[in-house]
This record gives C-alpha cells, structure tokens and sequence, in this order.
C-alpha cells in the first residue's frame, strides 16, 4: 500500500536530515580536508564538455538549456538507464511507456507521445554517438560505459533536423583511451515485492599500436521481475538483457581519425504488467478492480518480449585548413526486432490479449564541416540523409472466455509496411561582435517521402471457430486495405542573440521553429471507414527562450523562461471500443501554447558537499481545437478547457551529495535526492491520468584511497510511490461481456541494491 501523507513527509525528512547530520558530524574533518581533495561532490561540480552545437564545448558555454553529465557524474548519481534522469531534470520526463518493454515515451516541456505506435516519429530525438534512432523501440538501455549523456530542452531542428521539437537526448559512449583500462560492475538489487535484480559489467581497453585503441565491453542484467501477479503468484516485469559492444579507433595521422562502434543487444522478458482501476468510463474492472494507490496487478497472461538489436556507426573526422575546420562523416545502421504478447484487458481473464512483431531497417549519412573565420565567426554546416524501413504486425485475439480460452473468439490481424526517406541541409552561424555579443542564425531545409500499406485490423477480422491468420512480418501477409505516399519540405530558422556580462555570467535569447514529420498510422483498429490511417499532416512548434547561465567559484545558476506555440498538433486519441477495445487515430488535434520556468543550480555548500537543485513550471493550454477530445459529439468549449497530455504543472528535485574522508581508507560519499512531478493528464479526454509522485532515492559509496574499488549500497523510490506507464480507459462492454476499468502498466517500487565496482589504473 502507499503510504500515508504523515509517513511520507516523515520519510522525506528523515533521509533528508540524515545527510544534513553526517555533514555536520564530520565538519571538522572537512574544515580540515586538502582543498585538492576531488571527490563525488567535486566531480558532480565539474563542466561536461557537450556537443549541443556539434562541436566540443562546456555546457556553461552554449546559450541553450542542456542537462549534462560525464561518466564519473553518471556513476556518482547511479544512473542505471535513461529513466532515471528524469529525477534530476526540470520539466523532463524519459520513461518507459510499459506496453512494450524499452519503449521511450519521452516528453519535455509538455512536448511528448503516447504510443507504442512505430509509425509515430517522437517529440524528443535520442542520438547514439551522433547517429539518430528512427523508432522509439529500443531506446531505453543501461548507462554503462557511457562517455557523456546530454539532454537538450526545447526545439532543436537547426542542427538536428525533424522530430526534436521538445528536445534531444545526445548518448556518447567511451572509446579506447591512451591507457590500458578495465571497469568491472556488479550489483544486485531487491524490493519488498519481486525477486532478485542483477547486473554484470566489464569494460577493457586502451592502445593496440601507436596509432590503434580499441574497447570491448560487455553486460549482462537479469531480473526476477519486480511485481508480483496476485493472479498467479508469480513474479512479473522480469527481463534478460544481454549487450555486447566494440569499439575501434584509428588515428593515421595528426589530422585525421577514424572510429568504429558496433552493439549487439537481446532481450528475453516478460509482457506488460499492467492493473486495472476504476478510471475513464468510470466502469469498475471486470472482475478485478484494484486500488490505483497500490502495487496489486492480477493478469492472467504474463507475457513476453523479446528483441534483438544491431547497431554500426563509423565516424571520420579530417581537419583542414580551410577555416582551421574539421570535415565529419557519420554513417549508421540500425536493425532492430521485436515480438510480443500481452495481457491488454489487464484482467485474471481472457478478455483482450495482443501479439506483436516489430522490424525496423534504418540507414543515414552525415556529412558536416565546422570551422572559424576572422577568430570570431564560427560554421556548422551539413548534410544528412536517412532512410528507415519498418514492418509491423499485430494480432489482437478478444474473448477467449467464450471458447474456455482454447482460441480467441474473435481475432483481428493488421499492421503494415511504412517506409521513410528524408534528405536535410543545415547551417548555423555564431558570430562575435565584440568580446560581449554574439549572433545566432541558423537554417535547415527538410524533405521527407513516406509511402505506406496498411491492413487494417478492423477489416482483418474472423471468428471462432473458423479463425484465419496472416502476418504482415513473418508470412503470409495480410490484405492491404489503405495504400498511400505523401512528402513534406519545410524550412526550419533559428535566430539568437547571447550577451556576456563577464567571463562567469550570460543571457542568451533565441527563436526557432522546428517541425514533427507527417505520417500514417500502422495500427489502425477502426471499422469506420472514415478513420482511414492517414496521412495526417507534420507539427510545427515555434519556440521563443530566454535564459540566464552562470558559473562561480561555489558553483552554477541557470534560469530559462520559455513561450511555446504548436500548430497542427499531432496527437494519438484513445477511444475505448467494443470491439477493439481500444482505437487509436493519430490526428492533427489542436493549436496549442506551453510557457514555462526551468532553474537549476549546483551549490557547493563546503569543499567536499554539494547541494543539486532543480524547478520546473509548465503552463499549457489550448489556443484551437479542431478534433472531439472527450467524444460528446461535438468540438466546442469542452474540448478547449481540457488539460493538455503529458503536461504536469510542476517538478522539481533537491539532492545532497557529501564526501567524508577516512584517512588512508579512502573516502565515504553519501547522498539523497528528493524530486516531485505534478499530477498530469494521459489521455486527451484527461479519463486517463497520473498521479503526483515523490520519489526519494539514497545511497552510500565507499571509495578506496587508491581509487580501484567502490562498494555501494542504496535505494530507490524509498517512499515505494506508485506510478504508471499509462493509464488507458476501456470500454464497459467488449463484445458482449464486461470489461470496464482501465490498462495501466505498473512501474516498480522501492527497490535495495548493493554494487561493487572495479577500475584498472
């Protein structure tokens, strides 16, 4: 059960003073510490050098609201996977959307998706090692050798292209170093439901020739499940992952290198773990209906996922006299596959149960050069091609309990093929007009084909006994109802002005548009034959940023007030349906403005604690709306006074990090962070929502003196606050029969873990 707001607040205080006490305790000791001690705290305090502009620079630098941590940084806060920086980041949201395992459902300043749709490009891009991925399938992996992880809030389609309209998260991993170098990580984690968690980690590298490094690292995490199914008994939410990655660099020359990266991941786990509560048509669940305030999930189909990823990148860089630039060639290539079965009625029966498969093919080019003229002009301009194909197959089978869940009673197959090309050109120029301003301009030109076919579930339909099947993925294919191809071109314009007050403190002001591609929906369950999948129409945001940087001797201040504008917002609606269970139309819905506040500040409160704080205001609403949100049959006021999806008010973390010296031991870090997300709509008729949470994470590192070993304990979400993935109303009857409640994945609660740590040198 969660708990009361009395032993919350208790909760809160308690871990919150118990950092307070170990600083005070050991004041002496810390008056007393060399000031060249460099600990968590000091290394939390440090500047990440970022690539935000494609160029190497200290995040302090860009004139851009960026979150950003190095390596060392990542493994202080015990970022395990992208989901956990959303506790350490004003009006940011990087999620697992809990219908299909390692889907983002990420969202910034309001801007996001809901969908596990692979046809639905993302509002926020994620960028491995300067190569975008296509799909948010796939996209959530463990943190483990990384190099840096930066997220950019706000527009960024100069530089980036499509489909950052609400930010880019920019993930680098390590390369070879000059050094030999070997990381081993272990850790095991439990929780007071679930069974065990462990991971396995090792990393070695460093120089093969004078002009050869290479890095091999390889990771291994299985988890027990982290729920438990009331139903059954069993443990739920269980996964296997398995990642291999290689690195190869070569470095011919002064001027020149050439860097190889290839990964390799599967992963073998359970399906959604979803409950269902009283919400949206207000129906209880049929006939299980749990209190949204707890764990309690009961399914009777557990499920499964299993992917499998390959990924290549090859990066040349060639510097050249010309501007003092350097030329940049990226390729990539990305194969990922997926297949899996879910309990979608969330219920001990066989109401509604969906299998999945999922193959995407995506290909780009990357040709760039960055250079400086006059010493006080600087260039970036480029080139970008991307191709992605996508094959995508669904099977819902629904009233199983008719035939004594021996087949379903009613089956429905559909999906399609869906194929992107997109071509870009981007430039942006900073320009110094005394050692105090410098201007911003920047232009990038889109266009982007997409031809699809789609088999509609709604027309793929057949009944017990004479069931048919086809498979859109694996054979033979089903009919194709809805054939099409359309093509967007746009102009993406980024102006700015950044003014130095001196060599700590900035003001930086900008205006940029960005847009999010049209496209088709590939999973279309609607019988009417005016649902028809597409093409609805690109997304166009225009975004105006002021913001304040500062950096001091005790630490840093950033302040960014933002004023958004989408038009033709792109939305996925979901209507619960008698026969589907649940429709999903993608519709250019509304006009609509986000304004908001982000400050974020590292204080160094003594040498060795540091205080890390954040907040975060979002104002959103409707301007126009053009689409029925809440299905009373008309589009008027109603509609327009709903709360805007994904959009929680506020958020803000504090967090405390302290070092303690033992003598020749080593040294003790103990820190505690604390972060709240406001309650916010999920679904666009605002049936669907989540709750406010608190989450409360902790830890204790110890640290040798000779700087090999580290041995951690800590814990997460130690208030056990329940959240959700989504929350999706289903209707009150499905065929004949009840149904009711809601499809709401449940995400873990507290969680304890132990973790040990090896580095050579």
């Amino acid at each position: 059960m969660k708990m009361s707001s009395q032993k919350r607040a208790l909760s809160s205080s308690v871990v919150a003073a118990g950092c307070i006490l170990l600083s005070a305790n050991s004041q002496a000791q810390l008056e007393a510490a060399p000031t060249d001690f460099r600990g968590s705290a000091s290394a939390l305090l440090e500047e990440v050098v970022v690539t935000a502009r494609k160029r190497d620079e200290g995040a302090q630098e860009v004139p851009l609201s960026i979150s950003a941590f190095n390596s060392e940084q990542i493994a202080a806060l015990k970022i395990r996977d992208l989901n956990d920086l959303t506790v350490n980041m004003p009006n940011v949201s990087l999620e697992d959307i809990g219908t299909a395992r390692g889907t983002a459902n990420f969202s910034i300043r309001g801007v996001g998706v809901n969908s596990s749709i692979p046809s639905i490009d993302p509002t926020v891009g994620v960028f491995v090692n300067g190569v975008y991925l296509g799909t948010n399938s796939g996209t959530l992996f463990d943190t483990f050798d990384l190099e840096s992880l930066e997220v950019l809030r706000g527009p960024q389609g100069t530089l980036f292209g499509r489909n950052v309209t609400g930010g880019a998260v920019l993930v680098n991993t390590k390369g070879p170093s000059d050094s030999f170098e070997l990381n081993v990580r272990t850790a095991v984690e439990t929780g007071d439901i679930g069974g065990l968690n462990t991971y396995t980690m090792a990393a070695v590298g460093g120089p093969v020739t004078s002009d050869v490094g290479a890095r091999a690292v390889i990771y291994y995490n299985d988890d027990e499940g982290q729920l438990e199914n009331q139903f059954t008994g069993n443990d739920v939410l269980g996964i296997e992952q398995t990642m291999a990655r290689g690195t190869v660099t070569w470095t011919p020359s002064a001027s020149s290198d050439l860097k190889l990266f290839y990964e390799y991941q599967e992963t073998d786990g359970d399906g959604p773990a979803a409950q269902s509560h009283t919400n949206g048509v207000g129906q209880p669940g049929i006939p299980i209906n749990h209190d949204r305030r707890g764990f309690n999930l009961s399914i009777d189909a557990e499920g499964y996922q299993k992917t499998e990823t390959n990924f290549f990148v090859a990066e040349f860089n060639q510097q050249i006299a010309f501007g003092d630039g350097v030329i940049t060639a990226i390729v990539g290539k990305r194969d990922f596959e997926s297949v899996g079965f879910g309990d979608i009625d969330a219920q001990p029966s066989w109401l509604l149960h969906t299998d999945s498969w999922l193959e995407t093919d995506q290909t780009s080019m990357e040709l760039r050069y960055s250079g400086t003229f006059f010493g006080s002009t600087r260039l970036t301009a480029g080139i970008y091609s991307f191709e992605n194909e996508i094959k995508y197959h669904e099977r819902r089978g629904g009233l199983g309990v008719l035939t004594g869940n021996v087949a379903p009673f009613l089956r429905q197959e559909g999906g399609g093929l869906h194929n992107t090309e997109s071509l870009t050109f981007f430039s942006q120029v900073d320009h110094d007009l005394d050692d105090s301003w410098t201007l911003t301009a920047g232009i990038n030109y889109s266009r982007e084909e997409k031809d699809v076919k789609v088999a509609s579930l709604g027309f793929n339909q057949s009944v017990f006994p004479n069931l048919t099947e086809c498979n859109i993925v694996e054979g033979p294919a089903c009919p194709f109802d809805f054939v099409d191809d359309e093509s967007w071109s746009n102009w993406a314009p980024k102006l700015g002005v950044t003014y130095n007050i001196d060599d700590q403190q900035r003001i930086y002001g900008h205006w940029t548009i960005g847009y999010r591609s049209g496209g088709y929906n590939l999973r279309n369950t609607s019988t009417d034959p005016n649902d028809t999948p597409g093409p609805f129409d690109e997304e166009e945001v225009s975004n105006f940023e002021v913001g304040y940087k500062s950096t001091h001797d005790w630490g840093r201040v950033n302040v960014a007030l933002f004023h958004t504008q989408i038009d033709d917002q792109q939305r996925e609606v979901n209507l619960p349906s008698p026969t589907a269970g649940v429709v999903q139309l993608i519709r250019n819905t509304a006009d609509t403005t986000i304004s908001g506040l982000e400050v974020d500040t590292a204080v160094s409160l003594s040498n060795n604690l540091l205080l890390l704080a954040s907040v975060g205001y979002i104002d959103a609403g409707y301007d126009r709306v053009r689409f029925d949100l809440n299905g009373d049959g008309v589009v008027d006021n109603a509609d327009k006074n709903l709360d805007l999806p994904r959009a929680p008010e506020m958020t803000w973390s504090i967090g405390l990090t302290h070092d303690l010296q033992l003598g020749d031991w080593g040294y003790l870090t103990s820190r505690a962070t604390w972060s709240y997300r406001d309650y916010f709509a999920y679904t666009d008729n605002n049936l669907g929502f989540v709750e406010e949470v608190d989450i409360v994470d902790a830890g204790l590192d110890f640290h040798s003196a000779n700087g090999n070993w580290v041995f951690s304990i800590y814990g997460k979400n130690l208030l056990d606050e329940v959240s959700f993935g989504n929350d999706t109303q289903l209707p009150a009857l499905l065929g004949p029969l009840p149904l009711g409640g809601t499809f709401a994945p449940v995400m873990p609660g507290v969680r304890y873990g132990v973790e040990i740590t090896y580095n050579m040198p």
